[in-house]
């Protein structure tokens, strides 16, 4: 097991990563709390694969497994509510913890739950998800979607530890896999070019013997990242890297035909084409990105047109009245942010 510690001011956890962790998560929680009660988030995918195991691990404490349909559709008002009145019925208190077994949607419902529910209970994030292991699960950001846009409603909380079981990646359909090769190519990109370079080496057939090391060095960058920007004012800004555009292809195709992962590899090469217009990307970055998609079986292009995904973008939390958020890449291991009228935003794509 490797251990790496988030150095959040006032809110410091550790990030462990290894396999079987599952089945020693009663001795890295047993650690963090006194609490008797321990209510297990997941969903109707993840559930039957390994809640039974988990509540078996920490069978020294009274748990309750919560489940919820699986999909994006899940982080929803209506599903937090009900995920409150459930919370509620088992009798979790401030003193008790709640854990979120899943992917991306579960951490980031479960975690705003956590966040809201008696102005807070502690929770741990499990996840279960190559993009929730390197990507969703570290930094604290929780949220959920509105009908008129991605995380529009949420908190920062930090989790009070991280546990990544490797092993639960054995269980992913090979396009999940795909998915959270999109967020692993965002930490080169903005951060680490010795990694990029490697990442273009590899595909999605060898990737598994490189995974820890993989979603050490995505966590090890979003961690200090995150130190120095626990709010998201400044330098964490570079980690939405392809996500302004990506949202916006979410959205408009309403989270099916697209997943987040999708989303942002699409949003990676517009945001590379973006910034080649402007002067800020080195020529030939988008279709560098491109390449490196193709690799990992993720979608470089889409059929939207440039003024409805604007429409999109427009309602993205990033943007700051008639302005927006858009990072580039000013080479390959190097990213900034810049202010853009929204009205612009579209021109050159």
């Amino acid at each position: 097991m490797r251990i790496l510690r988030a150095e959040v001011p006032g809110h410091e956890y550790d990030i462990h990563i290894g396999k079987g962790l599952l089945d020693k998560a009663s001795e890295i929680i047993g650690e963090l709390f006194s609490g008797k009660r321990i209510a297990v988030v997941t969903d109707s995918n993840v559930g039957p694969l390994y809640a039974k195991r988990l509540t078996g691990a920490l069978g020294a404490y009274e748990t309750r497994v919560i489940t919820v349909e699986a999909g994006e559709h899940s982080k929803s008002g209506e599903v937090l509510f009900s995920l409150y009145d459930k919370l509620l019925d088992f009798g979790v208190t401030r003193t008790d913890m709640i854990i979120a077994l899943g992917g991306g949607v579960v951490g980031d419902l479960t975690g705003f739950a956590a966040a809201t529910l008696l102005r807070g209970i502690p929770y741990v994030q499990i996840p279960t998800t190559l993009l929730a292991q390197v990507d969703s699960s570290v930094g604290g950001k929780t949220a959920v979607n509105l009908e008129r846009g991605k995380n529009l409603v949420g908190a920062f909380y930090q989790p009070k530890a991280v546990i990544i079981d490797t092993e639960c990646q054995k269980t992913l359909p090979r396009n999940v896999l795909a998915d959270g090769m999109a967020e692993v190519i965002k930490y080169g990109a903005i951060s680490d070019s010795n990694f990029f370079e490697k990442l273009e080496t590899l595909e999605l057939n060898s990737v598994a013997e490189h995974m820890e090391d993989i979603i050490y060095t995505c966590c090890a960058i979003k961690g200090r990242i995150v130190e120095e920007d626990e709010h998201d004012t400044g330098l964490r800004m570079i980690l939405n890297f392809g996500h302004t555009f990506g949202h916006g292809v979410e959205r408009y195709y309403h989270y099916d035909l697209y997943t987040h992962g999708m989303g942002v590899a699409v949003g990676m090469v517009m945001a590379c084409r973006w910034g080649e217009n402007r002067g800020i990307t080195p020529i030939g970055t988008a279709e560098r990105m491109k390449k490196i998609l193709e690799r990992y079986e993720l979608p470089t292009e889409t059929e939207l047109p440039a003024e409805e995904l604007m429409k999109a973008v427009s309602v993205d939390k990033k943007g700051d009245g008639d302005y927006i958020n858009v990072i580039a890449l000013n080479k390959i291991g190097e990213a900034s942010a810049h202010r853009v009228l929204k009205s612009e935003l579209y021109v050159g794509l």
